[in-house]
């Protein structure tokens, strides 16, 4: 490949995903401009990296791997600038999460964990990877990734309308309540998270 290939395989990369990569930092940092940054520095390497990704690699799955290192190295550096939960209308008293989208109350929950916590948790039942897997992407061990997402989803388990899915009986990094194992297409995310899968289009 010579270089003008590179740079214009690499730009369509960009041109196509780019958008995707940033939300997905965002769910990492809990922060846009935050996120922004990750992706862009996570470029950098990717692009450094593109002739053995190339045409038989896979691109965006390295650039994710090393945005969510980078985010797990970062650890609380981010937790001092987490966004509060935006202001929801006022509800009716008898169900006050009754009409809220789904996915705003998730992401308003994972704005409130704390950096790693949400990392582990995204990996796990967004991304979909098992805690070895989830091991192996940040560099650490498997029992750091359960006792994060142990407490993770403790924390999830008191928030308001994720009670119900997070509550008693999801320990550890067991499913949660009425979630079903992992898809059989491509390694899709759990049922429970499902409601920010459309961040990742």
């Amino acid at each position: 490949m010579t270089s003008e290939d590179r740079k214009g395989a690499f730009a369509e990369f960009v041109g196509a995903r780019y958008p995707a990569l940033v939300r997905y930092g965002a769910l990492l940092t809990a922060d846009r401009g935050y996120g922004e940054d990750l992706a862009q520095d996570a470029l950098v390497k990717t692009y450094r990296a593109w002739g053995r990704l190339h045409p038989h690699g896979d691109p965006e799955a390295y650039t994710r791997r090393v945005m969510a290192r980078a985010a797990w190295r970062a650890g609380r550096r981010f937790w001092w600038r987490e966004l509060p939960a935006a202001v929801l209308p006022e509800p009716r008293p008898a169900d006050p999460y009754d009409g809220l989208d789904t996915a705003h109350l998730v992401l308003a929950a994972l704005r409130r964990l704390p950096p790693r916590q949400r990392i582990v948790l995204l990996l796990r039942y967004w991304a979909g990877l098992s805690e070895r897997e989830i091991a192996e992407e940040l560099g650490c061990s498997a029992g750091t990734v359960k006792s994060r997402a142990s407490r993770a989803i403790a924390a999830l388990g008191t928030d308001g309308p994720l009670a119900q899915t997070f509550g008693a009986g999801a320990t550890g990094t067991d499913r949660p309540a009425g979630t079903a194992e992992r898809g059989p297409a491509h390694g899709r995310p759990l049922t429970a998270a499902r409601s920010t899968e459309q961040l990742r289009q």
